[in-house]
């Protein structure tokens, strides 16, 4: 072994790239493999989300129609059906306040709740949550329960 044979362990060496815009010796200078004029061609070039060469943009073309109400208040709706099943499996016994719909993850902690009338309610329920309908409310007093409203 000598210096005349010596070389890299294999793998060390990473292939280096192409040598663009160092001359026209090269054989890469002048345009750098950027072709001629064009946006590509610019430095500092990066293209827009949802560009398209020019042509009118998708999101431009589509026609927009609608409208959002600003004050709309949503709410997370819970079932009376959904209610007498927690009831049969007991997880809730005789009230049903809105840390105990929190802890069953029926609903966020910074969600309203409005109870809906699907369903069928058998239970004689203290159910407290931020709205009802008017046959849900009529069904957990015919129940023999109460509703109340936050």
């Amino acid at each position: 072994m000598d210096l005349s044979n010596l070389k890299p362990a294999e793998g060390s060496v990473k292939t280096q790239g192409k040598r663009i815009g160092r001359g026209q010796g090269s054989g890469k200078g002048g345009t750098a493999t950027r072709g001629h004029k064009g946006a590509k061609s610019r430095s500092g070039y990066s293209k827009k989300l949802g560009f398209e060469g020019g042509q009118m943009p998708l999101q431009r073309r589509v026609p927009k129609f609608g409208f959002t109400n600003i004050n709309r208040k949503e709410y997370q709706g819970i079932n009376l059906d959904t209610i007498q099943k927690l009831v049969d499996d007991n997880k809730i016994k005789d009230t049903l306040d809105f840390d105990t719909i929190i802890t069953l993850g029926l609903a966020g902690k910074n969600e309203s709740v409005k109870i809906l009338g699907r369903g069928e309610l058998k239970a004689k329920l203290s159910v407290t949550a931020h709205k009802f309908t008017a046959s849900a409310k009529a069904a957990i007093e015919a129940a023999g329960g109460e509703a109340v409203t936050l």
